[in-house]
Protein backbone atom coordinates (compact mmCIF):
# COMPACT_ATOMS: atom_id res chain seq x y z
CA UNK A 1 0.00 0.00 0.00
CA UNK A 2 2.79 2.60 0.86
CA UNK A 3 4.65 1.80 -1.89
CA UNK A 4 1.57 2.49 -4.28
CA UNK A 5 1.16 5.88 -2.26
CA UNK A 6 4.53 6.79 -3.07
CA UNK A 7 4.21 5.92 -6.90
CA UNK A 8 1.11 8.29 -6.99
CA UNK A 9 3.56 10.83 -5.60
CA UNK A 10 6.12 10.39 -7.60
CA UNK A 11 3.53 10.43 -10.73
CA UNK A 12 2.21 13.76 -9.77
CA UNK A 13 5.37 15.45 -9.24
CA UNK A 14 7.18 14.42 -12.33
CA UNK A 15 4.67 13.72 -14.97
CA UNK A 16 1.17 14.61 -14.28
CA UNK A 17 1.96 18.39 -12.87
CA UNK A 18 2.88 20.92 -15.13
CA UNK A 19 6.10 22.34 -14.65
CA UNK A 20 5.02 25.42 -14.42
CA UNK A 21 3.83 24.26 -10.29
CA UNK A 22 6.82 22.39 -9.41
CA UNK A 23 9.43 24.45 -10.38
CA UNK A 24 10.85 26.60 -7.75
CA UNK A 25 12.87 28.92 -9.98
CA UNK A 26 9.85 29.35 -12.14
CA UNK A 27 8.21 30.48 -8.83
CA UNK A 28 10.64 32.73 -7.61
CA UNK A 29 10.97 34.46 -10.66
CA UNK A 30 7.06 34.91 -11.43
CA UNK A 31 6.99 36.15 -8.24
CA UNK A 32 9.30 38.83 -8.75
CA UNK A 33 7.89 40.00 -11.70
CA UNK A 34 4.75 40.41 -10.55
CA UNK A 35 6.04 43.05 -7.28
CA UNK A 36 8.01 44.49 -9.50
CA UNK A 37 5.24 45.36 -11.82
CA UNK A 38 3.20 46.68 -9.43
CA UNK A 39 2.63 50.47 -9.17
CA UNK A 40 4.48 51.83 -6.38
CA UNK A 41 2.29 53.76 -3.85
CA UNK A 42 3.91 54.75 -0.95
CA UNK A 43 6.94 57.40 -1.77
CA UNK A 44 8.33 57.10 2.07
CA UNK A 45 8.90 59.76 4.56
CA UNK A 46 12.44 60.72 3.93
CA UNK A 47 10.79 62.31 0.55
CA UNK A 48 8.14 64.30 2.07
CA UNK A 49 10.50 66.36 3.76
CA UNK A 50 12.18 67.77 0.39
CA UNK A 51 9.44 70.13 0.20
CA UNK A 52 7.89 70.40 3.56
CA UNK A 53 10.61 71.35 5.51
CA UNK A 54 8.87 73.31 8.04
CA UNK A 55 6.47 70.17 8.83
CA UNK A 56 9.03 67.64 8.93
CA UNK A 57 11.13 70.11 11.31
CA UNK A 58 8.30 70.17 13.63
CA UNK A 59 8.15 66.69 13.25
CA UNK A 60 11.47 65.05 14.13
CA UNK A 61 11.25 67.11 17.59
CA UNK A 62 7.58 66.14 18.59
CA UNK A 63 6.07 63.03 20.21
CA UNK A 64 5.14 61.91 16.27
CA UNK A 65 8.60 61.83 15.54
CA UNK A 66 8.50 57.85 14.93
CA UNK A 67 5.03 57.40 12.94
CA UNK A 68 5.50 57.93 9.04
CA UNK A 69 3.83 60.58 7.37
CA UNK A 70 1.79 58.67 4.96
CA UNK A 71 0.35 56.82 7.97
CA UNK A 72 -1.73 59.80 8.41
CA UNK A 73 -1.90 61.24 5.01
CA UNK A 74 -2.02 58.38 2.81
CA UNK A 75 0.07 56.69 0.17
CA UNK A 76 2.07 59.69 -1.31
CA UNK A 77 3.77 58.84 -4.52
CA UNK A 78 1.33 60.24 -7.12
CA UNK A 79 1.53 63.30 -4.85
CA UNK A 80 5.17 63.46 -5.55
CA UNK A 81 4.90 62.62 -9.30
CA UNK A 82 1.98 65.81 -9.34
CA UNK A 83 1.84 67.92 -6.56
CA UNK A 84 -1.44 68.58 -8.01
CA UNK A 85 -2.91 65.70 -6.06
CA UNK A 86 -3.03 66.30 -2.87
CA UNK A 87 -2.48 63.65 0.09
CA UNK A 88 -5.64 63.16 2.14
CA UNK A 89 -5.36 65.67 5.53
CA UNK A 90 -7.66 63.90 7.99
CA UNK A 91 -9.13 66.41 10.34
CA UNK A 92 -12.10 64.47 11.95
CA UNK A 93 -12.04 63.19 15.86
CA UNK A 94 -12.18 59.77 14.25
CA UNK A 95 -8.75 59.60 12.82
CA UNK A 96 -6.45 60.26 15.83
CA UNK A 97 -8.62 57.81 18.37
CA UNK A 98 -7.27 54.86 16.03
CA UNK A 99 -4.18 55.57 18.65
CA UNK A 100 -5.17 57.42 21.18
CA UNK A 101 -8.94 56.17 22.56
CA UNK A 102 -9.00 54.12 25.85
CA UNK A 103 -7.32 50.68 24.96
CA UNK A 104 -6.29 49.02 28.55
CA UNK A 105 -3.70 46.81 25.90
CA UNK A 106 -1.44 49.92 25.39
CA UNK A 107 1.49 50.81 27.03
CA UNK A 108 1.28 52.65 30.86
CA UNK A 109 1.74 56.47 29.85
CA UNK A 110 0.72 56.19 26.50
CA UNK A 111 -1.57 59.33 26.05
CA UNK A 112 -4.99 58.07 25.99
CA UNK A 113 -8.72 58.97 26.26
CA UNK A 114 -12.31 58.93 25.77
CA UNK A 115 -13.22 60.73 23.21
CA UNK A 116 -17.13 61.12 24.61
CA UNK A 117 -15.74 63.10 26.53
CA UNK A 118 -12.25 64.72 25.91
CA UNK A 119 -13.16 68.11 24.68
CA UNK A 120 -16.46 66.74 22.37
CA UNK A 121 -17.42 67.61 19.16
CA UNK A 122 -14.57 69.60 18.78
CA UNK A 123 -11.72 68.72 16.16
CA UNK A 124 -8.43 67.64 17.71
CA UNK A 125 -6.74 69.75 15.90
CA UNK A 126 -8.39 72.54 17.85
CA UNK A 127 -5.58 71.87 20.45
CA UNK A 128 -3.36 69.40 19.00
CA UNK A 129 -0.94 70.53 16.42
CA UNK A 130 -0.16 66.92 14.16
CA UNK A 131 3.03 67.15 13.67
CA UNK A 132 3.87 68.16 17.72
CA UNK A 133 1.17 67.24 19.65
CA UNK A 134 1.95 68.73 22.57
CA UNK A 135 -1.35 70.45 24.19
CA UNK A 136 -1.73 73.78 25.00
CA UNK A 137 -1.85 73.30 28.56
CA UNK A 138 -0.69 70.17 30.37
CA UNK A 139 -2.86 67.74 31.73
CA UNK A 140 -4.06 68.70 35.00
CA UNK A 141 -5.24 64.80 35.96
CA UNK A 142 -2.72 61.97 36.17
CA UNK A 143 -5.45 59.76 34.28
CA UNK A 144 -4.80 62.04 30.90
CA UNK A 145 -2.30 59.20 30.72
CA UNK A 146 -2.32 56.99 33.17
CA UNK A 147 -6.11 55.90 32.17
CA UNK A 148 -5.89 52.15 33.08
CA UNK A 149 -4.13 53.40 36.48
CA UNK A 150 -6.95 55.34 37.46
CA UNK A 151 -9.60 52.81 36.22
CA UNK A 152 -8.23 50.12 38.22
CA UNK A 153 -7.82 53.02 41.56
CA UNK A 154 -11.27 54.20 41.37
CA UNK A 155 -12.67 50.93 42.24
CA UNK A 156 -10.61 50.05 44.77
CA UNK A 157 -10.33 51.74 48.75
CA UNK A 158 -7.36 53.68 47.72
CA UNK A 159 -10.08 55.53 45.42
CA UNK A 160 -9.39 58.89 47.30
CA UNK A 161 -6.11 59.19 47.82
CA UNK A 162 -4.44 61.35 45.19
CA UNK A 163 -1.19 60.06 43.16
CA UNK A 164 0.72 62.41 44.89
CA UNK A 165 0.16 61.33 48.26
CA UNK A 166 2.78 58.42 47.18
CA UNK A 167 4.63 60.10 44.22
CA UNK A 168 6.80 62.98 44.22
CA UNK A 169 5.99 64.38 40.79
CA UNK A 170 8.31 66.67 38.94
CA UNK A 171 6.44 69.45 37.29
CA UNK A 172 8.66 68.69 34.04
CA UNK A 173 6.79 65.06 34.50
CA UNK A 174 3.78 66.34 32.71
CA UNK A 175 6.13 67.94 29.77
CA UNK A 176 8.45 64.96 29.15
CA UNK A 177 7.49 62.22 31.38
CA UNK A 178 9.51 59.39 30.34
CA UNK A 179 13.30 61.88 31.20
CA UNK A 180 11.27 63.30 34.51
CA UNK A 181 9.81 60.22 36.28
CA UNK A 182 7.80 60.17 39.75
CA UNK A 183 9.50 58.84 42.37
CA UNK A 184 7.74 55.53 43.74
CA UNK A 185 7.65 53.77 47.37
CA UNK A 186 11.02 52.50 48.26
CA UNK A 187 10.15 50.67 51.87
CA UNK A 188 7.21 49.07 54.33
CA UNK A 189 7.96 52.19 56.51
CA UNK A 190 5.82 54.32 54.03
CA UNK A 191 3.14 52.23 54.04
CA UNK A 192 3.00 51.84 57.64
CA UNK A 193 2.24 55.45 57.90
CA UNK A 194 -1.59 54.93 57.35
CA UNK A 195 -1.51 50.81 57.98
CA UNK A 196 1.12 50.25 61.30
CA UNK A 197 -1.05 49.34 64.56
CA UNK A 198 -1.28 52.78 66.23
CA UNK A 199 -0.99 54.63 62.86
CA UNK A 200 -2.97 58.24 62.80
CA UNK A 201 -5.43 57.03 59.70
CA UNK A 202 -7.99 55.61 61.84
CA UNK A 203 -10.19 54.37 58.75
CA UNK A 204 -7.04 52.06 57.04
CA UNK A 205 -6.96 48.77 57.90
CA UNK A 206 -3.73 47.80 60.19
CA UNK A 207 -1.16 45.52 60.66
CA UNK A 208 1.63 44.40 62.79
CA UNK A 209 4.64 45.31 60.43
CA UNK A 210 7.07 43.05 62.76
CA UNK A 211 5.50 40.19 61.54
CA UNK A 212 3.44 40.76 58.48
CA UNK A 213 4.62 39.82 55.89
CA UNK A 214 7.80 39.27 57.01
CA UNK A 215 11.00 40.87 54.86
CA UNK A 216 8.93 41.30 52.03
CA UNK A 217 7.79 44.66 50.51
CA UNK A 218 4.04 45.34 51.01
CA UNK A 219 3.89 45.72 46.96
CA UNK A 220 5.12 41.77 46.89
CA UNK A 221 1.84 40.91 47.87
CA UNK A 222 -0.39 43.89 47.35
CA UNK A 223 -0.79 46.00 44.67
CA UNK A 224 -1.39 49.31 45.86
CA UNK A 225 -3.43 50.87 43.35
CA UNK A 226 -5.88 47.65 43.78
CA UNK A 227 -4.60 46.55 47.59
CA UNK A 228 -7.01 43.60 47.66
CA UNK A 229 -5.32 41.98 44.92
CA UNK A 230 -2.86 40.10 46.49
CA UNK A 231 -0.04 37.32 45.34
CA UNK A 232 -0.75 34.34 47.44
CA UNK A 233 2.92 32.81 48.83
Amino acid sequence: MIAIIIALVITLRFVVLPSSLTDTRFHRESTVEREVAKKVAFAGATVCGTCHVDQMTKKSKGYHKTVSCETCHGAASSHIENPAQKPTAPRGREFCVFCHAYDQSRPTGFPQINPVVHNPLKPCTTCHNPHDPVPSQAPRECSACHAQIANIKSASPHALIGCTSCHTVPAQHKISPRSAVPTKPETREFCAKCHAQGAAQKDAPKIDFSSHGERFLCWDCHYPHLPERTVKR
